[in-house]
């Protein structure tokens, strides 16, 4: 499944994704695996910023791709990072 949800502190969303270590920080690759991105500095990072937020794409805006590991892992993964 996918889902996207926003982060507080945008200037710092790049650095928690960092942390993950199960979930993988890069654009959607069409795997089985868990993958997470940052639209604003990745896949949307040349189109300008008042254009993007129109889009709803904001600074501190996540995309989360879940694959098909053992959800306990993801949702340690998740708090550990971003908790």
């Amino acid at each position: 499944g996918m889902l996207s949800f926003e982060l507080r502190d945008a200037a710092k969303v790049v650095e928690r994704l960092r942390r993950l270590e199960v979930i993988v920080l890069a654009e959607s690759l069409g795997g089985v695996e868990s993958l997470i991105e940052h639209p604003a500095s990745m896949t949307h990072a040349s189109v300008p910023k008042e254009q993007r937020e129109k889009q709803g794409i904001t600074d501190g805006l996540v995309r989360f791709s879940v694959g098909l590991e053992d959800p306990a892992d993801l949702q340690e993964d998740l708090q550990r990072a971003l908790g």
